[in-house]
């Protein structure tokens, strides 16, 4: 279905919404195609195909509001649909925080974003991507067996209207290549992956780039030793170091502050990283795998420094949770078929800092290098910090033997406050940080 077919619907719920006896309504249309192969121990596992789409309508009675969703767009399913949210909005309690952007806050200009690749990759090309994958991973030697390697691709294109004037499209895409293998045997196994994401394919690491570094990686981790218990400093491997940005990003949610369940909820102006530091959210960046061009509510969005020489600016904000702290929106809603909007950071990262790995390592005399975190021992309301991780031992500022079964320890706002940057900074996932150094965390070990 064309973009301007999506808004058209769009626009004739809304329609109907009214009709029915709605004061105000908005709706969002999410329309996907997506493809996936799987490739084990050199034979094809799985090819899968999906093509689907939903249509949310969320509608207010004066401060009560309703969501409904559906996947029949035909007219009588429409109707029915403002109808029932019509009559679900008239039942529920009044949310005093709730409804539209003002017709004057919503966004007049939308940036055109590189977000979407015009090419659908072959089902023999995602194969021969996997095959490669798989095939370089099992050439490593020390290798004994196979998890499978995977290629996948998908589009989406997101339609928003509401009867406030606010109307807009946006496609986005994205393809993956994995790798997971394993190496040992009945004296000691081991398992390690690696991947590759980009919104265009022609970004994507090469699949035999991909499967060597999973083999490699995999060996490496043999003969893993429990290391003693006590407090070193932990360096956080960037394939595990944006989960630390992914918390913090969890404690400046505009939900979290108003339901004041964050750690850090009397932390604004305050310094929360060591100075020099900078948090970006850029919802605009060129190919980022979270960008959008405006948020789910209608409203501008732009690059913003969340935290700027180490100190919390500002919180990531929709309206309500904005209205509820009497604050201004941020741009930041985040909006599905089947619920209201709420907070939701897009291209969200730490920026470099200036020594390189080997140089944020070199003073460390005994050190945990993390490389696997296990289990979600992370209280957000408190910011207690206890994870399950494996990784390698550091002597004499160098990585040396493989560890596992240990535990690291700490609270976050300590450790934010302790953090030490490298520059290896890649943008993998759409949270991403560098390698981070982290002083006198409690290892738990033999």
């Amino acid at each position: 279905m064309s973009d301007n077919r999506l808004l058209s619907t769009l626009e004739s719920l809304l329609g109907k919404a009214k009709k029915a006896g709605a004061d105000a309504a908005d709706a969002v249309v999410v329309e996907g195609t997506s493809l996936s192969v799987a490739f084990r121990l050199g034979q094809p596992e799985k090819v899968e195909r999906s093509e689907g789409g939903d249509i949310g309508l969320r509608v207010f009675i004066g401060k009560r509001q309703a969501i409904v969703s559906s996947a029949d767009r035909s007219e009588a399913a429409l109707s029915e649909l403002a109808e029932r949210a019509v009559a679900m909005a008239r039942e529920v309690p009044e949310d005093s925080h709730c409804g539209l952007a003002d017709p004057d806050q919503i966004a007049k200009t939308l940036p055109l974003l590189d977000s979407s690749d015009p090419e659908e990759p072959a089902t023999s090309t995602l194969v021969d991507w996997a095959r490669r994958a798989e095939d370089a991973a099992r050439a490593v030697e020390g290798v004994t067996n196979s998890e499978g390697a995977e290629a996948a691709w998908g589009k989406s294109r997101v339609a928003m209207a509401a009867s406030n004037g606010f109307a807009n499209s946006y496609e986005v895409s994205s393809s993956t290549i994995s790798a997971s293998v394993l190496a040992g045997g009945s004296d000691g196994m081991e398992r390690d992956y690696d991947y590759s994401s980009a919104v265009y394919a022609a970004d994507l690491r090469s699949p035999e780039d991909i499967g060597r570094s999973a083999g490699e990686r995999t060996v490496k981790r043999l003969g893993a030793r429990k290391m003693p218990t006590g407090k070193l400093p932990v360096v956080f491997d960037p394939r595990v170091s944006g989960g630390l940005l992914g918390h913090l990003a969890g404690a400046i949610n505009g939900a979290s502050i108003a339901r004041g369940g964050s750690f850090l909820k009397d932390k604004m102006g305050q310094q929360v990283l060591p100075k020099g530091f900078t948090v970006i959210d850029d919802p605009h960046r060129q190919r980022g795998l979270r960008s959008k061009p405006c948020d789910g509510e209608g409203l501008a969005n732009q690059r913003r420094a969340f935290i700027e020489d180490g100190v919390l600016t500002s919180w990531v904000l929709d309206l309500r949770s904005a209205r509820q702290l009497g604050l201004e929106s941020t741009g930041h809603a985040s909006r599905g078929t089947g619920g209201p909007p709420s907070p939701s950071i897009t291209n969200f990262y730490l920026e470099p800092g200036k020594l390189s790995r080997q140089e944020l390592i070199a003073d460390i005399k005994q050190g945990f290098y993390v490389v696997e975190l296990i289990g979600m021992g992370v209280n957000g309301v408190t910011g207690d910090y206890s994870r399950g991780a494996a990784g390698y031992w550091i002597e004499n500022g160098e990585i040396t033997f493989p560890v596992n079964e240990m535990t690291v320890a700490g609270n976050l706002k300590d450790m934010f406050l302790n953090l030490i940057a490298a520059d290896d900074l890649v943008f993998r996932t759409g949270v991403d940080a560098p390698t981070l150094r982290i002083e006198g965390m409690t290892l738990a070990g033999a």
